[in-house]
């Protein structure tokens, strides 16, 4: 090939120049190697090029990608990959360096290599490529192999030409000293670029570990709210995805990039981590009565003392002759069995549940103005104002204190993830993972926003959030609802204000709800729903 004149090196920088600035900002691996390998053709009018890049362990280097315009070959990069091409040893069987093959020699050199016609050469084995010839009806004749350095002289890729050809004659020719020298300066750049992303993606990996890392502190202070901090975020791309194929007018604009599905993804891993703050025995707390220990047994032992004394009292004053003898044990027997009642109706509501019943929370309050004495002859009340508070919640297990401090860890998220100096592209996080005790109607918490005033991610987030507590199975307070009753519960949440109707209709609709099931609930808790009796859903 005839030496390049100025106005030709001139074009050939501005394509170095505007690879430069082309690698910088694009973020898929195979597209990145793709334009890698084509401005390489067209820097030095090759007819084909062939892209290599090692395996983890760094002991073979990989096909990556082929382009031959001859051959009107395209595998890897934009197109499908290429099922039968052979990885290249780096090492023999003993350990030493392969320098037989011309792409394995230039890796472990770390050289470029420029051969003017292969079938002369005998310094490499070239057997495949004779072979690759035959089998096509082509002729390698000229060959220029590159190897990738990041600055760290370490091997990212080896690129290979073949076939020079002149733009003038259109004849095969060999591939020139300014050929190699600006291939090589192609790629250092493209293994600068390479590198960069590996290591942006090793950073994000990283990240992406140590919140894993906190969600397993949570799991060890709580088996199930490790658990919820996996399925949360899973349900949310499944209602996510959902939204985005939804033809529905309410989210025509609703699109997702990849950097938009990882953002969500990370918003989701985090939603609960200000649970990390929150006490076990709040987390955990199964019983109204508990806290190290179900306190249920003491008062159980208070029972046992009230019938002890209820019994000496009674034999004591027994009467002498049978007929008022028999009077006074039918009515011991009777006070008894009062005790007994009333033991047994505050192991019940020990448990806690859906909703108790003003009746009942009078008859704990009735219970606990009973009397007992201790050892020393002191007399008390059988519940004391602290217990009596815990067996008349209203629902659940929780106190209104301790109602306070569960909630308070959505402000704790939302100060642990404001503090982050996140990233352009994971600003977001923040504002979806904090978002998802809010309400439509402004009546959520920490911050009160109304639906308007919150992203469709963070909406989404919010019903990822009831669902999977209402179906887990795994609580300690509450067993695992069916798919039905749970659809029926978070359709009255759509009519009530609570979460957005309009995601409730594709939640329903794209049948997200099952998809989750499938994946995630018991078989027992899988029954067929009736779409058309669900509340809040329009078939």
């Amino acid at each position: 090939m005839s030496e390049l004149n100025h106005e030709q090196i001139a074009q050939r920088l501005q394509h170095l120049t505007e690879l430069s600035v082309a690698l910088n900002g694009l973020e898929d691996t195979d597209a990145l190697l793709e334009r890698i390998l084509t401005t390489a053709k067209q820097l030095t009018k090759a007819d084909g090029g062939t892209l290599y890049r090692p395996n983890k362990e760094k002991t073979h280097l990989e096909f990556d990608m082929a382009i031959n315009d001859t051959l009107k070959l395209h595998v890897g990069g934009s197109q499908p990959r290429a099922k039968d091409m052979r990885s290249i040893a780096l090492f023999d069987d003993y350990g030493h360096q392969n320098l037989a093959a011309v792409v394995a020699y230039a890796a472990n050199i770390k050289q470029s290599v420029r051969i003017r016609n292969v079938y002369e050469a005998d310094l490499f084995n070239f057997s495949e490529m004779r072979h690759f010839d035959e089998q096509n009806n082509y002729r390698c004749q000229s060959l220029l192999t590159v190897p990738m350095l990041n600055h760290e002289a370490e091997l990212i890729g080896v690129l290979q030409l073949i076939n020079a050809i002149d733009p003038e004659t259109h004849a095969i020719t060999s591939f020139s000293e300014t050929d190699q020298g600006f291939i090589e300066a192609l790629a250092s750049q493209a293994a600068i670029a390479l590198s960069n992303q590996e290591l942006i993606f090793q950073l994000e990996n990283l990240f992406e570990s140590l919140v894993n890392l906190i969600n397993i502190g949570i799991d060890e202070k709580s088996p199930n709210t490790g658990r919820h901090c996996q399925h949360v975020p899973e349900l949310t791309m499944m209602l996510a995805e959902a939204v985005h194929r939804s033809d529905a007018a309410a989210f025509k604009d609703f699109r997702m990039s990849e950097r938009d599905r990882r953002e969500l993804w990370m918003a989701g891993l985090l939603h609960d981590c200000g649970k990390i703050t929150t006490p076990v025995h709040v987390i955990e707390k199964s019983t109204k009565l508990e806290t190290i220990f179900d306190r249920i047994h003491l008062v159980d032992a208070r029972f046992e003392i009230l019938r002890r004394d209820i019994e000496i009292r009674h034999l004591k004053n027994m009467p002498a002759n049978d007929t008022d003898r028999q009077a006074a044990q039918q009515s011991m027997q009777e006070e008894l069995r009062q005790i007994d009642s009333d033991r047994a109706f505050l192991k019940h509501a020990n448990i806690g549940g859906e909703r108790m019943s003003d009746a009942d929370q009078d008859r704990v309050r009735q219970i606990a103005q009973r009397t007992w004495v201790d050892s020393h002859g002191m007399q008390h009340h059988l519940l004391n104002a602290e217990e009596t508070d815990n067996l008349t919640i209203k629902g659940g297990t929780l106190t209104a204190d301790e109602r306070k401090i569960i909630n308070n860890h959505i402000a704790v998220t939302i100060r642990m993830l404001e503090a982050l100096p996140w990233p352009k592209h994971l600003k977001n996080v923040p504002e979806y993972a904090g978002g998802h005790h809010e309400r439509m109607d402004g009546k959520g918490y920490p911050r009160g926003l109304r639906g308007d005033q919150m992203s469709v991610q963070a909406r989404i987030m919010a019903i990822a959030d009831i669902f999977e507590a209402l179906s887990a199975k795994d609580r300690p307070y509450k067993t695992g609802k069916t798919l039905t009753e749970s659809l029926d519960i978070l359709g009255k949440f759509a009519l009530n204000g609570h979460i957005d109707p309009d995601l409730f209709q594709v939640f329903v609709k794209e049948k997200v709800y099952l998809q989750y099931a499938e994946k995630f609930m018991d078989s027992a808790q899988i029954d067929a729903v009736d779409e058309s009796k669900i509340p809040g859903y329009t078939v």
